[in-house]
């Protein structure tokens, strides 16, 4: 159900009642400036084109309808209306579950959706979600041709499926471009089945670049160009013919096309459809580490010149505990390509061989390293069922020490055991954040554990003041704290002035 505010919605029409196509979406990458102290050269902006007429002739014959048929449960309509406590309630329940399958009957339900075909043998791209859960699926082509296709694989993090359909032809089929060359601006034009009117074409420009929606590996392009519902899996062309972006996502606060539309870029699309031809599924590379961006006031804290890089929380079981890697690590460079942030470091070593090693470049106390690490393949590692970790239940209360807007206490056996932490925890616990303090605005609460403070351990309420008093000594603004969350770590930088 729509809600009366902007919400980003699938560009599949909902489907029937008791099925909906739900939008999976997986970490962009933001548009980088180059600077230059050099005269820039004048750019030349391209006109508008006379017609676009051209170009949809070009290209609709690789572009295809798709309709999906799912076989679902529905309730059955027309039977007895009974009061809640009647006493016949019981008697119409017991009728229904003999006669009707406990009032549910199966019927067949129908959606739609859009998709392109990349290869003269037949292999057709769309959305995930297009296809998800369907028993059929049966592919229309503009010449009116209609095939039945067979799923090759799926990548829920993309949100991207491929199909394979048999023609007794070689069917016309469109080719990838590189999004990274697209700038905002760039006419573009999509092409789908919105709303169920087959074969639409619509034209506007890229309204904005590295869009990051909900997934780790999201890189959307924005467009103006009119999507909507039934668009899914359609593609974005450039004025080349070539498909730089797949539609997937509107922001839209009733449903339909305000102008602002995500087309997941090919450059992301066209590795996980490699992928997804040769494997069936996908295989990305596995580091095994839990990290967070650099902020100024974090690197303030470190020591570092510039905010940059993936700083590494928490180092589990895994290949980069196996290489040597530790929790204060800061990644600034990954198997040769320049990590800025945890987006960079997330698609980096997806990108990279499994089972091969890379070098990874850290910065550890102030030093700049070399480590090789063996990759995993994430998927295995997804699989594995991890153990959970403690959560706690209380707010401990006993206040021994007043600091940087929180009140500390040492954790000891029974206040871990009452918290519900594990036995062998070590920390100061958080019993209480000044609501005015610098901790309260990092979102610091009663019962988080602070593990580290200057990256070295602390377990005792004098092990803090001692490593406050030598980062003021230092001449820091602020000290960085390793804290832990329901079990997950992560690092704030608190001000000490």
């Amino acid at each position: 159900m729509l809600t009366p505010i902007p919400v980003l919605a699938p560009a599949v029409p909902q489907a029937p009642k008791g099925r909906r196509a739900r939008l999976l979406m997986a970490a962009g990458l933001g548009l980088t400036l180059a600077l230059s102290s050099l005269p820039a050269a004048p750019v030349l902006a391209r006109g508008a084109p006379e017609s676009f007429a051209d170009l949809a002739e070009q290209i609709s014959p690789s572009v295809v309808n798709i309709t999906t048929t799912a076989v679902v449960s529905a309730p059955v309509d027309g039977g007895p209306i009974v009061p809640e406590g009647s006493p016949f309630e019981d008697f119409f329940k017991d009728f229904m579950d003999r006669n009707g399958n406990g009032g549910q009957r199966e019927q067949r339900e129908q959606a739609l959706g859009s998709g392109f075909v990349i290869s003269a043998d037949g292999y057709i791209v769309t959305n995930n979600h297009v296809i998800e859960g369907a028993d059929e699926i049966e592919i229309e082509f503009f010449s009116g041709q209609r095939l039945k296709a067979t799923l090759v694989g799926r990548d829920t993090k993309t949100d991207i499926a491929l199909l394979k359909v048999e023609s007794p032809t070689p069917l016309p089929f469109v080719s990838f471009g590189d999004s990274d060359t697209m700038r905002v601006g760039d006419w573009v034009m999509a092409m789908g089945n919105p709303l169920g009117q087959g074969f639409s074409v619509s034209a506007g420009i890229v309204s904005a670049r590295g869009r990051e929606l909900q997934g780790s590996y999201d890189d959307f392009i924005q467009t103006d160009a009119a999507i909507n519902k039934g668009n899914s899996g359609g593609p974005l062309f450039n004025m080349e013919g070539q498909v730089i972006g797949v539609n997937t996502a509107i922001l839209s606060p009733t449903g339909g096309s305000i102008g602002i539309g995500f087309s997941m870029a090919s450059n992301v699309v066209t590795k996980v459809v490699d992928q997804l031809k040769q494997y069936g599924e996908t295989r990305r590379g596995w580091l095994g580490v839990k990290i967070q961006d650099v902020t100024p006031d974090v690197a303030d804290a470190m020591g570092l010149a510039t905010a940059a890089g993936a700083l590494i929380t928490d180092v589990p079981d895994g290949p980069a505990k196996d290489a040597g890697l530790l929790a204060g690590d800061v990644i600034t460079t990954f198997n040769g390509e320049e990590i800025s942030d945890v987006r960079d470091l997330t698609r980096t070593v997806a990108d990279s061989p499994i089972g091969e090693e890379v070098p990874v470049i850290v910065l550890r106390d102030g030093k700049e390293t070399t480590i090789p690490v063996k990759l995993g393949r994430r998927e295995e590692a997804e699989a594995e069922v991890l153990p959970a970790s403690g959560t706690p239940q209380e707010q401990a209360q006993p206040k021994e020490l007043e600091v940087l807007g929180l009140t500390l206490a040492p954790l000891d056996a029974e206040t871990a055991s009452r918290m519900g932490l594990p036995a062998d925890a070590k920390g100061l616990l958080v019993t209480d954040v000044d609501a005015s303090s610098d901790a309260a605005a990092k979102g610091l609460m009663p019962g988080i554990l602070i593990v580290e403070a200057g990256q070295r351990p602390v377990t005792r309420l004098s092990d803090l003041s001692d490593r406050i008093d030598e980062a003021k000594e230092a001449g820091r603004k602020s000290i960085l704290l390793l804290v832990r969350v329901d079990g997950d770590p992560r690092f704030v930088a608190l001000a000490i002035e």
